[in-house]
């Protein structure tokens, strides 16, 4: 009896293994389409708990896959970024620019990633031409009228329009909504699996009955499941009541997984609408920071507090000091920090514009910021693994890539150092302070600026001197290679100071060790660490090259942090010349990216 018991154990565990892995593998619409699986699950293929609440997908007749959003608004989706958690979808069942007047993505898992703008829609008998060309919405207009989208405010005697009346107004959307041939991007944070997805693993539940949080593992081989699937056609017979028993039990499991779902969900929807950028008073800052109880920490900015949202969700509410003229980093980071979503960029909760008091509202993040972790003295009582220090270095570089090419336009920082790298309870990294940040188009790639912005220590040559080459996002570049010197300088156990009497620069005395082939004097606890330390060391030392022209993109940066390291040469000696009248240093290290044209930056 013991042994027929666990036997079924044993059959019971590692069939029931590879039936759910099988019930929840990818599955598509069709060969072409996106690849489905979870937080999405295929309705009609997939069971419940394949899924996230919210994420349902749908396969037409043409096999083209389809998202229900709410209030019955339907589109195709047409790319899943599993890594950076966003939908693209498009081609909207129906018309868009009447469909989105119900649409309302506060009860949705799903944010819109482009910037939100008001529109007037506008039925109109003719139209003349002139100074602007506009572009009428073919699902709406008709034989002797047409139906244009303008920006709400615009006087309609500015445009060359007659014989018009309004329709309604379309508010908080992003303006491609009107092009049907551009791609929609919905973006989501919760549940968090991009982390997985970046590894090369995939996401699922973690059974722990408590609520839904994920872990990451590995599909199994299809070999092995087939196997599987063999030994239990053979005892199939034999374990058809147990089979029954084990059917009626899961039936009970699911109705209370379902029971828990919905709890879950209202909490989900609460915290969500808590997580949407929000305008408060500076009443309701003073009662989230319980009058300004638990500081953080001060800068020249203004001074951080500790507080509490209604819900139990920890923030950061900086509050801003309106003696250093701190409008525009105000208006920097609401406008372009509360627009962005990625997992390595902070996330603006909420702000606070109340007459002459002004303050920033950031998610918590408990593990202080990686300068906490770089600086010789710090070092002493806090310290990280070197495995852990590379994935906070990928992780910074995957933010500024994002900020670079992820948005609609360039973000450039132009102040990244550890102070500005925030950790969470992971030691997740986040970029924030967005400040001394500027956009720019995505055409080209680099501003003028009459104002050097940044920390002493970590701003790019050309930021001082237009003779080193123009100031582009390689100016961010510039200083993340400088924070990671600082990263494999604060683990040094020597004094490279002991050699001379006078200051010698760290970057240059670690540069001329790797050249000559001596030891680094780096703090190394296990094998492998040091293979990272070069790695950190190399990878800085291409990124702090005095021209621009000669650094990497971030895309490249990625690849090399990705890579083992086996691959990578020192660069050209950054310190043999730093004079920008010599041709010698400009004629080096070209392969990375052509000239640059300058351009005016967009305030």
């Amino acid at each position: 009896m013991v042994i027929s018991f666990i036997h079924f154990l044993f059959l019971l565990f590692f069939g029931g293994l590879g039936a759910v892995q099988d019930e929840c593998t990818d599955k598509r619409c069709r060969q072409d389409g996106p690849a489905i699986r979870s937080p999405f699950r295929l309705k009609d293929s997939h069971p419940d708990h394949c899924g996230y609440p919210g994420f349902d997908l749908s396969c037409t007749q043409n096999g083209d896959t389809v998202i229900e959003l709410p209030l019955s608004v339907k589109a195709s989706v047409k790319e899943i970024d599993y890594k950076f958690q966003l939908i693209h979808i498009y081609d909207l069942l129906g018309c868009l620019p009447q469909q989105i007047r119900n649409l309302n993505l506060s009860a949705s898992p799903f944010q819109l990633q482009e910037n939100y703008f008001n529109f007037t829609l506008i039925n109109c008998s003719s139209a003349k031409s002139g100074l602007y060309e506009l572009t009428p919405l073919p699902c709406l207009s008709g034989p002797g009228y047409q139906v244009y989208a303008i920006p709400s405010g615009y006087y309609l005697y500015w445009l060359p329009l007659f014989s018009c009346s309004k329709m309604y107004n379309i508010l908080s959307v992003p303006y491609q909504i009107f092009d049907q041939k551009y791609d929609l991007q919905l973006h989501w944070s919760i549940p968090v699996c991009g982390k997985c997805e970046s590894q090369g693993k995939y996401c699922r539940w973690k059974d722990n009955g408590s609520k839904h949080e994920t872990e990451c593992f590995k599909q199994h081989a299809a070999g092995a499941s087939k196997r599987l699937k063999v030994t239990g056609v053979i005892l199939g017979p034999s374990l058809l009541a147990l089979t029954i028993i084990f059917t009626l039990y899961c039936v009970h499991i699911s109705h209370k997984l379902k029971k828990e779902d919905e709890v879950k969900i209202e909490k989900f929807l609460e915290d969500y609408r808590a997580l949407k950028p929000a305008r408060y008073s500076y009443a309701d800052v003073k009662k989230i920071t319980s009058q300004f109880k638990d500081k953080l920490g001060q800068g020249g900015y203004g001074t951080v507090f500790k507080g509490k949202l209604s819900n139990d969700i920890l923030v950061a509410v900086k509050v801003l000091n309106n003696s250093k003229g701190n409008g525009e980093e105000f208006i920097n980071e609401v406008g372009i920090i509360g627009r962005i979503h990625h997992f390595n960029v902070v996330r603006l909760v909420g702000y606070c514009a109340d007459g002459f008091k002004r303050a920033l509202i950031y998610e918590f993040l408990p593990n202080d910021s990686l300068e906490k972790f770089t600086s010789v003295e710090n070092c002493k009582n806090h310290s990280l693994g070197w495995e852990k220090l590379q994935d906070i270095a990928l992780g910074i570089a995957k933010g500024i890539e994002y900020l670079h090419q992820g948005c609609d336009q360039r973000i450039l920082h132009f102040d990244i150092k550890p102070s500005n790298i925030l950790l969470d309870h992971n030691f997740d990294p986040k970029i924030a302070d967005f400040g001394q940040a500027k956009l720019c188009s995505k055409e080209q790639s680099v501003v003028s600026m009459t104002v050097a912005r940044g920390t002493k220590g970590y701003i790019a040559p050309e930021v001082f001197s237009r003779n080193f080459g123009n100031v582009s996002y390689k100016s961010d570049i510039y200083s993340f290679g400088m924070l990671l010197l600082e990263i494999v300088g604060g683990k040094k156990n020597i004094d490279v100071r002991a050699q001379n009497t006078s200051e010698v620069y760290f970057p240059e005395w670690i540069y001329n060790c790797l050249d000559q082939g001596e030891e680094l004097g780096i703090q190394i606890e296990k094998e492998g660490d040091m293979k990272i330390v070069k790695k950190l060391t190399i990878v800085g030392l291409w990124c702090i090259q005095w021209y621009p022209v000669d650094r990497p993109s971030m895309k490249i940066v990625i690849q090399m942090l990705e890579g083992n390291g086996d691959t990578l040469s020192l660069p050209p000696n950054p310190f043999a010349n730093s004079n920008p009248m010599t041709s010698s240093a400009i004629n080096h290290g070209r392969s990375f990216l052509r000239e640059l044209s300058v351009i005016s930056e967009i305030d």
